[in-house]
């Protein structure tokens, strides 16, 4: 097809064809005219400086998102067309890059760039440009046809469909008129900043574009991001006509807000230009366009208008609203629903607070009690209240109000369907959307398990009635089974017609209070899951249209049940896996009375890596351990496992808490680069009262004295294992009398609005406050305090992003009394000696019938050391829940058992000790090493 054909179809378009259309014709053509790969168009953003993709054609998005925004003074095809107001030829070298012609973004395919201007008076508004396989570049027939699509597309770009100036009798508002629109009138207000390419916004704009779609201070760029595509081209091009001309900027465009959903806006601007002429400012004015593309905006709506503050009182009421409301319009200053008895049934207040909380206009029906007329109203919120519009609906046709009210709620629900994670969740939509679209009272909704249906859920029935749905001597012919076997929605509109048929079931409407059923199958790739009821208080025989939407909810709520069921099932095989992972319960040991929590995530069916543990050592001394493997998932909850194991086999080799580190750091990191674990580990000797801690990456352990004061001890930091470099230093802590060690993970303490060092400082706080509130005379008990800690820090209200783990012990030192140590000499005198010195300490105790076992026992320990060590020899006896029997000495060589043959003369010592003690081993000490032995206490 010749280049003048492919003009004429572009002028048999039409001149009324709009911009998007437009564009879309116009690059075909461009496009297939030069025998072209793709095209783009990019149009100028205005004293920004910069051009914005409007439309792609032939090439995929991944390819064009690095040119949906192209800066003017850039050497790119694009940006040197409109800046030369030229045709640019730009050849792609082999590797598909272009000596800096493409700034970076390569195109896999082709061999050049051909990119026209887009003309206007001031000069191009923007440019049309395509990929092309020729490498010689575009002929002259190519060059003539490109130039007369782009003359043909800046045409349809200035026609008057597009604004060009506010409507006749349009000013710029004044202050005085912006701080009245501020309090109620709903008009926004923006700033465009050239130089910097920012817009400004204030409150007003920023509600009516939607929470969260835009910052107060945006690029520009991010803005063209929540415009719809189809009326970008036409937002672009009125602001660079505005610039160019010097005139009023004027467009309505649609916005997406954060919820996906797209509504209009009306912008309006003028500019503010330098000494030398040059624009710097666009000031401009928004307002909610969504009656329609031609549409009142909603101040004018039709009727009477009233305005709420942010305490719901009226600051406004015109006199048509008051016309309207006679005789029940409310006062300036007072609360509607307050003032006015009559106003309190119709929903009014729950509406306002609905609207406010949702952040978007809500319209409703209610029939005033006074006049028994019907009354639309429309809230719109605005910054520090509502505006309430009142129209008289009571002429207009019935029946396109609850369509248009269920087409609403059915968007809803779907949303809410869509989000719903769990049953639960599911169940709470269909409660909160569906009861109100049909005036329903009752829900029900059970699902088929095995071979009977167990409630998964239900609304507006009692718990006797629930029950009696339960009892398994139903008949086997009834609604439910009817209507699951079938397949097919049952529909009963009265108790009479209930009963005649199923007479055996006559019993339960009685039972239920209700008076109308939709029974509804629960269907899923052609399996029955379960049903749903829905109930009236009445009889009611229900419409076409009512079965018809009732039938499409069922397929709806099925398929969010079944989906809803897999993440129960997810979720609750999670929660197994972690408490199967963590301590089932804590240890109640002589040093330390210790209670423990595991919170997992608000929102996640994945498990966290957090553990605690509490671990006895020898000697009465007592390991506390905490850690946290970053991430969530069954990987991450693996690791802990192994972490956790880890730590209890490094715990029972005596490890000191620094080289036990060490070798869990080695372990993370053989695990991998995406593996990373912090580590608090405590080891307390009750003798001395002391704790030795070694941490990786993990806060410090809050220490509580008795007088509810707190401190967080000064360790040296650490990476997280697998990133930290060894050797990992080890800090010795003097615990005052009566103190509480508290161990956490940063779960605890950190969330998305609190820092760790805030909620470190939160958690002294509600330490100081749990602990004085003790009782005189009693103690902090751990279990109690955590609890307090957890309902504090992280109530059941709010959403946690993380897991948490919370350890709280009470450490407490072994009596004076119940330690005895002694040194021995060097020689065979020494387990003589150790011997006299154990039946006179026994004696003291109270403990004579265990003298002749420990003898044996010290004095096979003290005849090893003579023999086969060095010293000095200590000997240390300790009464807690056993006897602990310790000898030390200077060397660093462990004992071990080992078999004797029937004619060796040594070798049976060891076996002696293990089998008249309860346990036995060896732990190394600074000095050398110490073996133990443990009896156990009648």
């Amino acid at each position: 097809m010749s280049g003048d054909s492919r003009i004429d179809m572009l002028m048999a378009a039409g001149e009324r064809i709009d911009a998007p259309e437009a564009l879309r014709i116009g690059l075909d053509q461009a496009v297939a005219g030069v025998g072209g790969l793709g095209g783009m168009v990019h149009l100028g953003g205005g004293g920004s400086g910069h051009l914005y993709l409007a439309t792609r054609c032939g090439l995929s998005e991944s390819l064009t998102e690095a040119w949906k925004r192209v800066g003017g003074e850039e050497p790119v095809a694009p940006a040197l067309a409109v800046r030369d107001n030229a045709l640019v030829w730009t050849p792609l070298i082999e590797d598909g890059e272009s000596g800096g012609r493409t700034g970076g973004r390569a195109f896999p395919l082709g061999s050049g760039l051909v990119s026209v201007p887009l003309p206007a008076s001031r000069g191009p508004q923007g440019a049309l440009t395509v990929l092309t396989a020729a490498r010689d570049g575009p002929g002259p027939a190519e060059r003539s046809l490109l130039t007369a699509v782009a003359g043909w597309l800046a045409e349809r770009l200035h026609e008057p469909t597009l604004p060009q100036g506010g409507p006749p009798g349009w000013t710029w508002p004044t202050r005085s008129d912006l701080q009245r629109s501020r309090s109620g009138s709903g008009v926004g207000t923006w700033a465009w900043d050239f130089a910097t390419g920012t817009v400004h916004w204030d409150e007003t704009a920023l509600a009516l574009l939607g929470a969260g779609s835009l910052p107060a201070s945006a690029r520009v760029e991010e803005w063209m991001d929540i415009v719809h595509p189809q009326d970008l081209p036409q937002v672009l091009a009125a602001a660079e006509a505005a610039i160019h001309d010097r005139g009023t900027y004027s467009a309505a465009y649609r916005v997406r807000r954060p919820d996906g959903r797209y509504s209009r806006v009306r912008a309006r601007g003028h500019l503010l230009s330098g000494d030398d002429g040059t624009p710097y400012r666009m000031l401009g004015s928004l307002q909610d366009a969504t009656a329609g593309p031609s549409g009142p905006p909603p101040e004018h709506i039709e009727g009477g208008s009233l305005t709420l503050d942010g305490a719901w009182r009226v600051t406004r009421i015109d006199e048509e609203a008051e016309r309207l409301l006679a005789p029940d319009a409310p006062p300036v200053g007072t609360v509607p629903w307050q003032s006015v008895p009559a106003l309190r049934a119709l929903g009014l207040e729950a509406a306002c607070r609905q609207a406010v909380a949702d952040g978007r206009p809500l319209t409703f029906d209610a029939k005033w009690p006074a006049t028994l007329h019907l009354y639309r109203i429309r809230l719109v919120p605005v910054p520090g209240g509502v505006t309430v519009h009142v129209t008289d609906a009571t002429q207009e046709r019935v029946s396109a109000h609850p369509g248009e009210d269920r087409a609403t709620r059915l968007e809803e629900l779907a949303g809410s369907l869509a989000a719903a994670a769990t049953v639960d969740d599911v169940i709470d939509a269909l409660a909160d959307r569906v009861l109100p679209l049909f005036g329903a009272i009752g829900l029900l909704v059970q699902l088929v398990e095995g071979a009977r249906l167990v409630t998964a859920g239900s609304r507006g029935y009692s718990d006797e009635f629930i029950a009696l749905l339960a009892d398994p001597g139903h008949p086997r012919e009834n609604p439910l089974t009817v209507a699951l076997r079938s397949a097919i929605p049952t529909f009963v509109s009265s108790p009479e017609e209930f009963v005649r048929r199923y007479p055996e079931l006559a019993h339960l409407p009685t039972a239920s209070g209700k008076q109308a059923w939709a029974f509804l199958p629960l269907i899923v790739s052609g399996d029955a899951i379960g049903y749903c009821s829905v109930s009236f208080d009445h009889p009611r025989t229900l419409s076409g249209e009512e079965r018809t939407l009732l039938t499409a909810l069922g397929g709806l709520t099925a398929q969010a049940l079944a989906r809803a069921r897999l993440y129960d099932a997810e979720h609750r095989h999670a929660q197994e896996l972690q408490r199967g992972l963590l301590p089932r319960s804590l240890p109640e040991l002589p040093a330390a009375t210790a209670s423990a929590r595991y919170l997992p995530a608000s929102a996640s069916a994945e498990v966290g890596g957090d553990w605690y543990d509490l671990i006895p050592l020898s000697g009465g001394r007592v390991a506390l351990v905490i850690g946290d493997v970053m991430g969530h998932g069954l990987s991450e909850a693996a690791t802990m496992g192994r972490l956790r194991t880890a730590v209890h086999t490094l715990a029972d080799l005596e490890l000191p808490p620094g080289e036990l580190l060490f070798h869990l750091n080695d372990l993370v990191s053989g695990l991998g680069d995406d593996f990373y674990a912090t580590c608090l580990y405590i080891a307390y000797d009750p003798t001395r009262h002391l704790c030795s801690i070694a941490r990786a990456g993990h806060p410090p352990p809050a220490v509580v004295r008795a007088d509810g004061t707190v401190f967080f001890p000064d360790l040296p930091v650490v990476p997280p294992l697998g990133a930290a470099t060894p050797p990992f230093d080890t800090c010795e802590l003097a615990l005052p009398d009566e103190a509480l060690l508290v161990l956490y993970t940063d779960g605890l303490v950190e969330t998305a609005d609190r820092d760790i060092q805030q909620g470190m400082a939160d958690l002294a706080r509600s330490l100081t406050t749990a602990v004085r509130g003790t009782p005189p005379g009693e103690s902090a008990d751990p279990d109690r305090l955590c609890d307090t800690l957890l309902s504090t820090l992280l109530p059941p209200e709010q959403h946690t992003d993380d897991d948490a783990a919370l350890l709280v012990a009470r450490l407490r030192p072994l009596p004076a009394e119940d330690i005895a140590t002694w040194s021995l000499p060097e020689d065979p005198r020494a387990a003589g000696q150790a011997r006299a010195h154990v039946r006179g300490q026994l004696g003291a105790w109270h403990l004579d019938d265990l003298t002749t076992t420990t003898e044996l026992l010290v004095s096979e320990l003290v005849g090893n050391v003579v023999r086969h060590a060095q010293g000095p020899i200590g000997l240390r006896l300790l009464r807690s829940r056993a006897m602990i029997c310790e000898v030390s000495d200077g060397s660093p060589a462990t004992p071990r058992i080992r078999r004797a043959g029937d004619l060796d003369e040594g070798g049976r010592g060891l076996q002696l000790v293990a089998a008249l003690a309860h346990r036995w081993g060896a732990r190394y000490t600074a000095q050398g090493k110490c073996i133990w032995t443990e009896q156990l206490l009648t």
